[in-house]
């Protein structure tokens, strides 16, 4: 008996409702009077990070942080006997990288301390949102760096210049003045390179591309210079396809990544504990809609980069990746808007989950070059 012989015939012997709970895009569990989980469908056992098996062993009250309000919720359903719903929920479940969440519990029937519970992730669909927001931004970066290259590098060069020219005939104190007038042309024709990169419209030359190379790479890179002494951990899908994209430039977007992610450990309290994650999956049923036609692509492959650092501030973290903003004292903004514009020319999505001691950058991509991106 083949392999697709095998599963139909599984699926032959497992109960309806179970197939059409399995079948569901959001995370469905069924807790007893003692809130122990005796069922979880296939998109709670992602939710949680944990198999059906290992989350009927445990009480939810130990899944989540003491205090949750999805606890008082369920509490809440029992009590009534009737659904109960809250949107935009924060069930506090940080370490399994949930944000915002509509939940929804219901009582098996009346009388019966059974509930059902579902969980929808909010977050999702806030990153289908900001990605429209983030390639707006890139696109404004892209013609102000153009404009910028023209209009001021040209005149840098002839403000240096004439500086250089003063500075032969000038006394020592002057001299200090126009070698200071050299050093800030220089500075700001260097920011002036940087934001050329926007400017970038060439298309995309796509090759397939081993995702876990890239990382390794970046790793190596990392080990060597910027994160010595932190530690990496890996958790990969080696079932993972080839990604279609440029190498480099995925290369820089996850140096630039791992970059930010060493430099929050070594800014965050505990440098001496620095740990940066690398991880890879395959989420099926993640779509991103295209403006101006009905197309939805999927956007199946996650990796994610996470770091244990301070986090970043809850004011800045809905603007990350617009141009200019920053956490660092010495940065200039442009690394994060990078990183989302060649993300978003590679036709993928990137969020940012961040809470003190645990930030993740998640980056969805898809399996197939999207052509219109």
């Amino acid at each position: 008996m083949n392999m697709a012989a095998d599963i139909d015939e599984a699926l032959r012997h497992q109960p309806l409702e179970e197939l059409i709970l399995n079948a569901i895009s959001h995370a469905v569990i069924v807790v007893d009077g003692d809130n122990r989980t005796i069922f979880a469908n296939q998109a709670a056992e992602h939710f949680f990070g944990a198999s059906a098996a290992t989350l009927a062993r445990q009480r939810i009250d130990n899944i989540l942080p003491e205090g949750s309000p999805l606890l008082s919720l369920i509490r809440q359903a029992r009590s009534a006997g009737t659904a109960v719903s809250e949107y935009g929920m924060d069930i506090g479940a940080h370490r399994i990288g949930a944000n915002l969440t509509d939940v929804q519990v219901s009582p098996l029937g009346e009388g019966d301390a059974r509930c059902i519970v579902n969980l929808q992730e909010r977050s999702m669909a806030q990153k289908m949102d900001r990605q429209l927001i983030h390639r707006g931004a890139a696109r404004s970066v892209s013609a102000m760096s153009a404009i910028l290259a023209h209009e001021i590098k040209n005149p840098l060069a002839g403000i240096r210049g004439a500086a250089q020219l003063i500075e032969q005939n000038a006394s020592a104190a002057d001299r200090a003045l126009t070698q200071l007038i050299c050093q800030e042309t220089d500075r700001i024709r260097k920011l002036v390179d940087r934001m050329e990169i926007f400017g970038d419209s060439r298309r995309l030359e796509r090759a397939s591309v081993n995702i876990h190379q890239v990382l390794d790479h970046v790793r190596r890179i990392a080990e060597a210079s910027f994160a010595k002494g932190m530690r990496f951990a890996e958790t990969y899908d080696p079932s993972l396809p080839p990604i279609p994209g440029d190498r480099d430039q995925l290369i820089q977007v996850f140096l630039n990544l791992t970059k930010n992610a060493a430099d929050a450990i070594v800014e965050g309290p505990n440098p001496g504990e620095g740990e940066i994650a690398f991880s890879t999956s395959y989420r099926p049923g993640v779509r991103l809609s295209v403006p101006g036609s009905g197309e939805r692509i999927g956007l199946p492959l996650e990796v994610t980069v996470r770091d244990n650092g301070g986090g970043v501030p809850k004011d800045i973290e809905p603007y990350l990746f617009d141009p200019f903003v920053t956490t660092k004292r010495n940065g200039a903004g442009l690394g994060l808007a990078l990183v989302a514009k060649i993300v978003g020319d590679h036709g993928g999505v990137i969020e940012c989950i961040s809470e003190p001691r645990r930030t993740v950058f998640r980056v969805l991509l898809p399996w197939q070059a999207n052509t219109k991106s």
